[in-house]
């Protein structure tokens, strides 16, 4: 018999009831309206006549959405009414302004397997449309992804099974492929002229930069090498492409610290010749490893022959400029924070960003010319302000944002410097707006002293002595980091909301942004012996519990921990260490043998032909603890998981079989990492807040707080 006969199998948790706080539960709000508002992504500026488009998730319902000048109000121009888990993506503009490409579908897994959470009997696609934004409706082009249009807006060219193909936007066409290569095709990019097709081409262990003329029908690699090419960006002329080449570190496995290497470098090469030379290479040291921003291209062709690239020389990722023919690099803008979202203007003579710099748990906007200067601020506040885009040739600056109690929408500010949002009363009449706390900024130490930042959800309550039971949030990657506010990515957006719902429930809540993260440097985002070399981050595991521990509003043995992907790693991590100080735990696909994981990421990684790595790697995974876990888990996975194999979970299970350990699970076929139906985004909460009331035990007085 298993410890407390405990061990269930939950496949749908439907209302949750019966929870006993003072407060009654018709007086509180619920997961489905906490997650109730719709979470934008893809904003796109078109080339001409300042139009922008953005797609919205409106519960699991994905439509594309468009805004215009001069009053910029904006509306819907897609109809697709199911939760059906089929992504919308990749927004592109015709030069003109007036049509709109894009993908609908997701990525295929190892199998070659189109995302199906519906478990659909019919085939799933992949595939590209095109719709005008005055009277669509949609049209489908082609079975493909990734769209470039060409700068006469009839064509656009795609990939397809990892080669290059192209359709024209003529109603009927059919699509052919311009090449055949061998290794797999990347993202292309038209040459401003049109007559030539950039693209990089994946060979597995080195990359190159193709060009095809598309009259010539001719295909040239620029400036081969042994090396990695990568993110080609054109001349103003079309005469030259400029990109990026990386020495691959030939020892390197993922989850493990990378503070130097083989110096990378930008080069130019001549379209006619393919001849190429280097414009600019990386010091040593701190900076020789790239790291890219969160934009669609790392390199800029600026105004006056400069190139605009991410440097990380300070410990910090921030914006340089070079003047081809100098080999010099200008910051563009310096101080110790992180630049994220990035892009040129359309005279190419700005650069508009996100970063952290004077608000290091927050995103805001400045702009700063190519050549250097000081930058300007465009947003500031206590809101968060991501993914800019710069209007053609209006110059206004559309962007994304949230704040603590707002969630992400789009909106956009003009050159009088006034913001407005795209969408007005864009908040469904459910939210529950006025009921949310604001999360405090606090700062404690790992259990080595290595200071950590987190987000403190405190529960409203008329008795503010009482003592609540906590819970620990840790996000996934492990290179991100969550806000003082809605968060900017889906996956987090909805965590935050849940961080919230937990709150109202009673629950104190630290969201913890542990070492390995980003947004406070290189050295604590490439943290010593983190991840699969020895799991430093546990010390930060093991300080919020125990700051948790340390407060008078927390009962030091009702601690619980949840997170997904890499949180669910510290989370199994915590449970399999410490069920001393944690209660209880879930854990949403997480990692539990860095081995398998490292292998997913890596392909050819053999652990027999690394021992010593394989034995640390095990060493620092929660499947070597696992015989001193004793706190009940809740276990969350989807069988289609392209990051985390669903294999993981099956072994943690039968390992906590075997030491009879509680647990519980909630399994979604067919679904992926990021569960694609919302549907599934509320059941695991459910299922989540559900475990915890029972395991936690929070039955406490709350603040009534009436929608």
């Amino acid at each position: 018999m298993l410890k407390n006969s405990t061990c269930r199998v939950v496949f749908i948790l439907c209302v949750i009831v019966g929870f006993a706080f003072g407060a009654s539960s018709e007086d509180l709000f619920s997961v489905q309206q906490i997650l109730s508002s719709a979470y934008p992504t893809n904003l796109v500026a078109a080339p001409h006549g300042d139009a922008v488009a953005w797609v919205r998730n409106d519960e699991g319902k994905r439509n594309i959405w468009v805004a215009a000048p001069p009053k910029y109000e904006g509306r819907k121009i897609t109809d697709y009414a199911e939760d059906d888990g089929q992504v919308v993506n990749s927004l592109r503009f015709t030069p003109d302004g007036k049509t709109i490409v894009y993908v609908r579908g997701g990525a295929p897994n190892r199998s070659g397997e189109i995302p199906n959470p519906e478990s659909r009997s019919v085939a799933i696609e992949r595939a590209l449309w095109a719709i005008n934004i005055e009277d669509g409706p949609s049209r489908k082009l082609a079975q493909g992804s990734s769209p470039a249009i060409a700068p006469s807006g009839e064509a656009v060219a795609f990939l397809n099974k990892d080669q290059v193909w192209m359709v024209s936007l003529e109603d009927g066409a059919e699509p052919e492929q311009l090449f055949q290569i061998r290794g797999k095709a990347r993202s292309s990019m038209w040459s401003p002229d049109g007559n030539n097709l950039a693209f990089e081409s994946d060979r597995g262990d080195h990359g190159y930069i193709g060009v095809y003329n598309l009259e010539l029908k001719t295909l040239r690699y620029l400036d081969p090498s042994v090396d990695r090419d990568a993110d080609p960006t054109w001349s103003p002329d079309s005469t030259r492409v400029a990109f990026i080449r990386i020495v691959p570190p030939s020892d390197y496995l993922p989850f493990m610290p990378l503070r130097e290497g083989e110096p990378w470098s930008i080069r130019v090469a001549d379209i006619s010749t393919g001849k190429g030379s280097e414009v600019w290479r990386a010091e040593e040291g701190r900076g020789s490893v790239f790291r890219g921003i969160d934009s669609q291209h790392q390199l800029f062709w600026g105004a006056d022959d400069r190139l605009v690239f991410p440097w990380e020389r300070t410990g910090w990722t921030l914006l340089y400029s070079t003047a081809i023919g100098s080999a010099e690099a200008t910051v563009l803008t310096p101080g110790s924070f992180e630049v994220e979202h990035a892009t040129i203007s359309p005279d190419r003579r700005q650069m508009v960003f996100s970063s952290n710099q004077n608000d290091v748990d927050r995103r805001h906007l400045w702009r700063v010319t190519v050549s250097g200067g000081t930058p300007t601020s465009i947003t500031q506040g206590d809101g968060i302000e991501w993914s800019p885009v710069v209007t053609s040739p209006g110059g206004a600056v559309a962007y994304l944002a949230s704040d603590a109690q707002t969630p992400a929408h789009a909106r956009i500010q003009a050159g009088n410097g006034e913001s407005s949002a795209l969408v007005a009363d864009a908040l469904p009449s459910k939210f529950p707006l006025t009921d949310l706390v604001e999360p405090k900024q606090v700062i404690f130490p790992g259990a080595d002293g290595i200071l950590v930042h987190g987000q403190l959800f405190l529960p409203k309550t008329d008795k503010p002595d009482k003592r609540h039971p906590g819970v620990l949030f840790f996000h996934g990657g492990s290179r991100r980091q969550m806000f003082l506010g809605w968060h900017n990515r889906g996956y987090y957006h909805q965590a935050y909301g849940f961080n919230q719902y937990l709150a109202s429930r009673g629950f104190v809540v630290l969201s913890v942004n542990y070492r390995s993260g980003i947004g406070y440097g290189m050295e604590f985002r490439e943290a010593l012996n983190y991840g699969a070399r020895g799991a430093s981050e546990f010390n930060d595991v093991l300080g919020a519990g125990l700051y948790l521990a340390s407060r008078s509003d927390v009962d030091a043995k009702r601690i619980g921990l949840w997170g997904g992907s890499y949180g669910g790693y510290l989370t199994a991590l915590g449970l399999a260490r410490a069920s001393d100080l944690f209660a209880a735990g879930v854990d949403l696909h997480g990692v539990h043998d860095w081995n398998i994981v490292i292998r997913n990421f890596a392909p050819g990684y053999d652990p027999a032909e690394h021992a010593e790595v394989a034995r640390l790697a095990f060493d620092s995974s929660p499947m070597a603890s696992v015989k001193d876990w004793r706190s009940p888990v809740l276990l969350i996975h989807a069988d289609d998981d392209r990051n985390v194999p669903f294999s993981e979970t099956v072994d943690l299970v039968e390992a906590l079989r075997k030491y009879e350990v509680e647990f519980e699970q909630l399994i979604f076929p067919d679904d992926v990492h990021s569960f694609l139906l919302h549907r599934n985004w509320i059941e695991a909460y459910k299922a989540t807040a559900d475990f915890f009331e029972r395991k936690l035990n929070a039955s406490i007085d709350l603040q009534s707080t009436a929608n």
